[in-house]
């Protein structure tokens, strides 16, 4: 039985903030469970959200916190996005009220096995890639967490067996009792450093949340070659069994590695091997999310074949290095969910023409110094797509022959269009948040789409 059931009677208070998809879904299954709901919206609820609260008469407020009514709670959880300075959270944690993540609460309700990835960057592509094999493979799995619908929603309405879960650091800081049976910690560099008083160390305490109450039984994978993962393992006592990923030519006990082109997938003796060439994702940083993703589903006792089936025929998200159009010999690739540098490194490497390269947006405390040896070695121009890209023009003015700023995603295509030549590349990959100009990166990536298609 997983640890953190719930011994909760009906009647008790709970209060929600924040209605969007987390919010809404972690209300339905406290409604369903008996308790007492409120939820509570410092902005305008969507109207999609506000009339599913409204069918299953869940009362809610918007545009402002009604404290009295929120601090009267047992128990609140809190949408990932608000963070714990926000004054609700903060006055009811003073108060000693319990404040929790939607991931947290609807884990009480499901015996469910939890397949759950975190890390700085690949876990989306990892999330969907172990759904996608799994589903392929005949088992009854629910896809939720950062992708996919919300967790909470699903254990209301759903019954799976198996829960492929993408968990953020935000949604970990909130999760107390929660018990993953199989971790994967795709690598760990900096981001979201403004929600952790700047300070790396707590970003990484944070992501390590993800292996609270494993127990010897349970699974914990990782990327034995990302550097700060391999020196905090050192240094912490790890109590699941552990499965390395390397690309490094030589074998491990327990995992998976690269040898003469080929991934070997190693699970107690039980191996076996696909080429690089047989993947449907490409580049260095998607071999780790393909090791990651069957890894994890031999652990779940998948066929070899079912696997190897599955890696071969998926199909990547939007956002993520996905190929737009080849406008008169010019490839337009949209990476708008490469909102840190890591990403950014990534997305430069996989390139293989000169290249324009479209960057900014909101900076997060970057440090553009790690990409200047591939913006020197492959980008021919560049062209900064934000409201203030005084930090871009101070890294990376001398590296390239021409700098430009555009207001928009079809300036920022135009213009990359007209310096860009047949057989070279326009790469839209931000290593910044997009808010300064976009509703989210999706928003960014589909305006990008929108004007390469206009070209």
């Amino acid at each position: 039985m997983k640890s953190g059931k719930s011994k909760q009677k009906s009647g008790k208070k709970i209060v929600i903030l924040g209605a969007g998809e987390s919010g809404t879904g972690a209300a339905i299954l406290a409604k369903k469970k008996g308790f007492d709901v409120f939820v509570s919206d410092y902005g305008k609820i969507g109207s999609e959200y506000k009339s599913v609260l409204t069918h299953h008469d869940i009362d809610f407020e918007e545009n402002g916190h009604s404290f009295d009514r929120i601090e009267k709670a047992a128990e609140i959880i809190k949408s990932p996005g608000i963070p714990d300075t926000a004054l609700p959270v903060k006055r009811a944690t003073e108060k000693g009220i319990s404040v929790i993540s939607e991931i947290e609460f609807a884990a009480r309700f499901t015996h469910a096995k939890l397949v759950c990835i975190t890390g700085s960057n690949g876990k989306t592509t990892t999330t969907l890639l172990i759904w996608h094999i799994l589903k392929n493979a005949g088992l009854n799995v629910g896809l939720a967490g950062n992708v996919g619908k919300s967790f909470a929603w699903q254990v209301a309405e759903a019954d799976f067996d198996i829960y492929v879960l993408e968990i953020s650091s935000f949604q970990l800081d909130g999760m107390f009792n929660f018990k993953a049976d199989i971790a994967v910690l795709t690598n760990l560099t900096p981001d979201h450093l403004d929600r952790y008083d700047n300070r790396f160390e707590n970003y990484i305490e944070s992501k390590f949340r993800i292996l609270q109450n494993m127990s010897e039984e349970d699974a914990f994978i990782f990327n034995a070659d990302d550097p700060v993962t391999a020196r905090e393992l050192k240094k912490r006592d790890i109590i699941p069994k552990k499965y390395s990923l390397t690309l490094s030519n030589f074998p491990r006990e327990n995992g998976a590695w690269l040898e003469n082109n080929e991934l070997i997938i190693n699970i107690h003796k039980s191996r076996f091997n696909m080429t690089l060439e047989q993947l449907a994702l490409q580049g260095k940083h998607n071999a780790y999310n393909s090791m990651a993703a069957s890894v994890a589903a031999r652990l779940l006792d998948v066929r070899k074949e079912n696997i190897k089936q599955s890696l071969s025929d998926f199909e990547n998200i939007p956002h993520r290095l996905e190929f737009v159009s080849n406008v008169h010999g010019i490839t337009f690739i949209n990476d708008s969910k490469a909102t840190n540098i890591n990403s950014t490194w990534y997305a430069l490497e996989y390139v293989e023409a000169p290249t324009v390269w479209i960057v900014g947006g909101q900076d997060k405390g970057n440090d553009y110094s790690e990409l200047m040896a591939l913006v020197k070695k492959k980008v021919k121009a560049i062209v900064c797509l934000g409201v203030d890209n005084s930090k871009l023009h101070a890294a990376f003015e001398d590296m390239v022959d021409l700098m430009v700023d555009a207001g928009s995603a079809k300036e920022a295509v135009t213009y990359a269009y007209n310096l860009a030549k047949k057989g070279e590349i326009v790469l839209l990959s931000p290593a910044c948040a997009s808010f300064d100009l976009f509703e989210n990166y999706q928003d960014r990536g589909d305006q990008f789409k929108k004007a390469v298609k206009e070209l």
